[in-house]
């Protein structure tokens, strides 16, 4: 059983220079005495972070949300939101009440249904929800702070997923908000985290805001990965997407920014030089770059042309081209990531070695006519916009007919959601980057859900992943998860829904009056001081 006190809100702010202009959301006249302002890896369009993957929006959910549960420092789940839990001895009912103070911004109390509510809404998209929810006969609100769920099966996936930590992470929203079809964006921003997003003074492309709610009570223990308390400590954090790298570096050494979340590689030498500069990783588990198919349109419908790839493309052409140093990357074939409790080379021999001659066989017995492969190009972030051209390069090497259409990342994705055909504004494949900490198993790895209509974009079909998926979430030993392990790789190898292309570290950059950026996986912004 998890158990916690309620704790007062922390109120006040560190005096300093008054950087910024605009009301605080208690209204009062006072202008906002401490700003961070950071340079975010890229501009935050979509503001719904269960209608989208993107990490952008998600840095954005963690911002004005709150979650359930959530995992610490090393990786165990935590209560967040929930004050105790508790299982029945035959596992098939879950318990869970909210602990005392929680409220939306707009004051009302964060009640069951509203988490009800918001459960259903990121349990009917995401990879993981959609597993956890296959176990779960009904959710019910008992009373204002008592959530209930009825299992048809034990299943140790409820908090464990209601603690996922990456995308799509299962941020509780009012009711009202969460009614919204997760096929469709919501408009109402109303969370009850850390900081109230100003969409009053948002500036698309220019400008994202977001004030120290006042009304927010942390828990009472330390802050620790993504748990813990989560303390507002500067009033306002202003997100200036910055698209030049130059550029962000140029004005974070002169001051005029305090914080960059992704520096890229080739310009990490300029920080590590700068001695009122530091560099620090809150990510040490890393990131996969990835190429994901599109199976509902030829060519890659064919599991064969899919299998192609696995042997036309090498991951050092793909890490060497964006990271350079291998102090920052390291060749992992391994399908839930390297240094993962997952880690496996099961199905590997031989793929993602530049085998031209078996990608080119492969090609022949797929029937593939020359048919266009529309493959789309982000060009505004530095840590993707190197990757589709290596693709390219090595598509057309063993035959294939590429169209390489290029975009800002928030198009893409926008334009990745489409079902239609490529020449109807659809596409064939793009290449994105996740955190390792999304990959580590079966359940979680969102690109390997493969239940067709329901799955991510991209939208693979195939009954053997997703038999070896349940299997996984039922099992109930770490062995016995291993050897499933080693059976989704080759049903992975035999229907692939995606390519890994080289595990890799960032580092973000601040000037040496920021301090306390947490190691929680995602840009997140509570304990970080401005003195």
């Amino acid at each position: 059983m998890f158990k916690t006190s309620r704790r007062s809100a922390i109120c006040g702010a560190v005096a300093a220079v008054v950087l910024g202009l605009g009301m605080t959301f208690s209204g009062s006249a006072a202008q906002a005495e401490t700003v961070l302002r950071a340079v975010p890896h890229s501009d935050v369009k979509i503001l719904d972070p269960i209608w989208t993957t993107a990490y952008m929006s998600r840095n954005h959910g963690y911002m004005i949300y709150d979650t359930l549960f959530a995992l610490d420092e090393a990786g165990n789940v935590q209560p967040q939101m929930v004050d105790t839990v508790t299982t029945s001895d035959d596992g098939l009912t879950v318990t869970m009440t909210l602990r005392d103070g929680l409220i939306w911004h707009d004051g009302a109390p964060v009640t069951a249904a509203d988490c009800v509510a918001s459960i259903n809404r990121w349990g009917s998209k995401d990879a993981m929800g959609q597993k956890m929810m296959s176990f779960v006969s009904s959710i019910e609100a008992v009373d204002a702070k008592t959530i209930k769920f009825t299992l048809n099966a034990p299943t140790g996936l409820v908090t464990l997923a209601l603690a996922k930590p990456s995308s799509n992470v299962p941020f509780m929203m009012p009711e009202r908000v969460a009614m919204t079809p997760s096929s469709e964006q919501i408009s109402d921003y109303t969370g009850s985290g850390p900081f109230v997003f100003r969409q009053d003074l948002w500036e698309p492309g220019t400008k994202v805001v977001y004030d120290k709610f006042d009304g927010y009570v942390p828990r009472s223990e330390p802050a620790s990965g993504l748990a813990g308390g989560k303390i507002a400590k500067v009033d306002r954090v202003e997100w200036l997407p910055i698209r030049d790298q130059q550029q962000a570096v140029n004005a974070l050494k002169a001051g005029e920014i305090d914080y960059i979340e992704a520096v890229s590689h080739d310009l990490l030498p300029l920080v590590k030089d700068d001695p009122n500069l530091t560099l620090t990783d809150f990510n040490p588990s890393g990131n996969q770059f990835t190429f994901r198919f599109n199976v509902l349109h030829p060519p890659f419908d064919n599991p064969k042309m899919r299998q192609a790839l696995l042997y036309a493309f090498n991951q050092e052409d793909f890490v060497q081209a964006v990271v350079g140093d291998p102090e920052y990357y390291q060749l992992c074939k391994a399908l839930f990531g390297c240094g993962m409790p997952f880690e496996s080379t099961a199905a590997m021999d031989g793929l993602l070695e530049s085998n031209f001659e078996k990608a080119r066989q492969l090609i022949a017995e797929s029937g593939y006519n020359g048919e266009p492969i529309l493959l789309m190009h982000s060009t505004d972030l530095a840590v993707l916009t190197n990757l589709a051209p290596v693709a390219k390069d090595l598509m057309e090497a063993v035959g294939l007919n590429v169209d390489m259409q290029s975009m800002d990342w928030q198009t893409l994705v926008a334009r990745r959601a489409k079902k239609e055909s490529p020449a109807e504004g659809g596409w064939n494949a793009f290449i994105t980057s996740w955190t390792t900490g999304d990959l580590f198993n079966p359940v979680a790895a969102a690109f390997l859900n493969s239940s067709c209509d329901t799955a991510l974009f991209g939208w693979p079909c195939d009954e053997r992943i997703e038999s070896l998926r349940d299997a996984f979430a039922r099992a109930t030993s770490v062995e016995e998860q291993k050897k499933i392990v080693d059976e989704v790789q080759a049903a992975w190898y035999d229907y692939p829904t995606h390519i890994h292309l080289g595990q890799w570290t960032g580092r973000a950059a601040m000037r040496n009056n920021v301090s306390g950026v947490l190691p929680t996986g995602a840009a997140t912004f509570w304990n970080i001081e401005k003195n």
